[in-house]
């Protein structure tokens, strides 16, 4: 995790920088865990110090409630995507192309946050509204790395042209998908097959001619 995009107001009372990140991780990743297994209320900040092994005092040296602890670990899946998406996209400039590796980088990016991705529509109501609009604004900012390829596509005539907003929803859905029903997909499809049928469904029916060629050379 980037500590300087998911510390925003999450200010730790010690010094150590990389020890603040360590055992900040280890505190999320259990409260995680248990926000997801038990719920977010019948959750206490002593039962995540349990299961992690420090003292309830010691949690609160790095997240002033349990709500700023939901906060940082529904923005550990967001920041993920910062993380995980530009590298996966790297060397790649043909605009259907880079759509479609856009989608596969959302989705795989989910297959490694799945617990994080279903809290996040399960709890993030729990959220105070100030807290609400700091994970919205993080929301927005990930998106544009699906709504920028989007763009490139209509711009130069490769796709057809729809409503641009509900089409980045949409494929932002398809990814999020794969983790809130994982109970239906997880003996159906791997990763890669699920990704695979979603381009098939989300992409290919909204190319141009132009976009279809590309298509039929490479997918």
């Amino acid at each position: 995790m980037t500590g300087s995009k998911l510390s925003d107001g999450l200010q730790a009372k010690i010094t150590n920088t990389e020890l603040v990140e360590e055992r900040r991780g280890q505190i999320v990743k259990t409260a995680i865990k248990l926000f997801s297994h038990q719920g977010f209320y019948k959750t206490t900040i002593q039962d995540i110090a349990r299961e992690a092994g420090f003292s309830q005092g010691f949690i609160y040296q790095y997240f002033n409630s349990k709500e700023e602890l939901l906060l940082y670990s529904l923005r550990v899946v967001l920041d993920a995507y910062e993380n995980d998406i530009p590298p996966r996209l790297r060397g790649i400039h043909h605009p259907v192309d880079r759509l479609c590796a856009t989608i596969a980088a959302f989705c795989s990016s989910v297959d490694a946050h799945r617990a994080a991705t279903v809290l996040a529509y399960r709890s993030s109501k729990s959220l105070k509204p100030e807290m609400q609009k700091l994970l919205m604004a993080d929301e927005t900012r990930t998106n544009r790395h699906l709504r920028e390829a989007l763009d490139v596509c209509f711009d130069e005539g490769y796709m057809i042209e729809v409503n641009r907003d509900i089409m980045v929803y949409q494929y932002l859905m398809y990814a999020h998908s794969w983790a809130l029903k994982s109970w239906v997909y997880k003996d159906k499809f791997t990763i890669d097959e699920y990704i695979q049928e979603g381009l098939k469904i989300l992409v290919r029916p909204l190319l141009t001619p132009k976009g279809a060629e590309f298509w039929s050379k490479y997918y």
